[in-house]
């Protein structure tokens, strides 16, 4: 590792990284994949392959890891450790108007009455199709669920009657403003809110 002004630099691709290095998931799982394919090429017997497994899942630094790497390709041939740079994720296309106009019903059907059963039917239908109606509807619906599990169990308490009607509004001022993000192409989330279905 080269240092700038006293700051320690990490290496680039080709290096070798320092041995006190802190290795991450993906290191060892790199190790183990390597540990594998040498046993399954008879390279040792199971006991070498059991020892050298949980060395590469306890490792913490990359000097934990490189000397099997050693053993299993030599100080000259071993793959470098360096991690492999995370894949790219590509951006999400925009919703068409059909997709925003689904993703706003989930929402806005409670308001005729059918606050389960609209984000239900959106989520089993348009949901399989477009993951933002699928957003949209998952997040309504476990909204939904959150306030009827609410209107049942509060009235068992004073205070609980007595909030009941503020959510009731609230549930009803939330759900137009969920329906307007959906139609204008933003996410939403409700306050308060079990996630219960995923």
């Amino acid at each position: 590792m080269t240092t700038m002004a006293g700051v320690p630099r990490t290496p680039g691709p080709g290096q070798v990284p320092p041995a006190h290095l802190r290795v991450t998931n993906q290191d060892r799982e790199h190790v183990v994949e390597h540990v594998k394919a040498a046993y399954a090429e008879g390279r040792f017997d199971k006991l070498e392959f059991d020892d050298r497994l949980e060395r590469a899942m306890t490792a913490r630094t990359h000097g934990d890891l490189m000397p099997i790497m050693t053993e299993l390709y030599g100080s000259q041939a071993a793959p470098q450790l360096v991690p492999r740079p995370a894949p790219v994720r590509r951006p999400e296309r925009a919703p068409e108007s059909n997709e925003r106009l689904g993703a706003a019903a989930a929402h806005l059907l409670v308001l005729l009455g059918i606050p389960i059963a609209g984000p239900l039917i959106l989520l089993l239908t348009g949901g399989k199709t477009s993951p933002y109606i699928r957003r949209h509807a998952l997040e309504s619906l476990n909204f939904q669920i959150t306030v009827v599990g609410a209107t049942v169990l509060l009235p068992f308490t004073i205070i609980g009657v007595v909030l009941l009607p503020f959510i009731w509004v609230a549930s009803v001022v939330l759900a137009i403003i969920g329906g307007v993000s959906a139609l204008s192409e933003s996410d939403f989330r409700y306050p308060m809110t079990l996630r219960l279905v995923k």
